[in-house]
């Protein structure tokens, strides 16, 4: 229960943040649109670290200004980013980069899902961290006779 009690906290910290940023793209007239060049599962060990790169377009007419975040949330475990403020002019194109790790308490074989927040609203994208043991057998000596 307490788990729980703390994921939505953190959820809803996050949500208050993205709110609160949003309102420095409320007079922007233009949309944004992002593109991730492939998709999938990533293994990653629980403490192992990851970056996402994701490429942002105003795809608008004017110039618009967003507040942009992105979080990895699943049934088990869940990983927030920090918000970043993107600028762009019409047609323009940036890239953003997040770097993160994998929460040392997440439990192997569990999985968690891109999330990226943006305009009050937030997209599901088809990226994975599916945890994979970090155990590794080696054999040190061994004996026939």
């Amino acid at each position: 229960m307490k788990k729980r009690f703390s994921l939505l906290a953190v959820s809803i910290a996050t949500l208050i943040v993205i709110v609160g940023f949003s309102a420095i793209s409320s007079n922007a007239k233009s949309s944004i649109a992002f593109a991730c060049e492939e998709k999938g599962i990533v293994d990653k060990a629980p403490c192992e670290t990851f970056t996402v790169t994701i490429s942002f377009k105003n795809t608008g007419s004017t110039e618009g200004t967003w507040s942009v975040n992105i979080a990895f949330e699943g049934e088990k475990w869940t990983w927030n980013g920090t918000a970043k403020i993107v600028a762009l002019k019409p047609n323009k194109t940036k890239t953003l980069t997040w770097n993160g790790t994998v929460p040392c308490s997440a439990p192997v074989d569990s999985t968690s899902r891109l999330i990226v927040y943006y305009n009050n609203s937030f997209t599901r994208l088809d990226w994975w961290i599916h945890v994979v043991s970090a155990a590794e057998l080696t054999i040190t000596s061994s004996t026939v006779k």
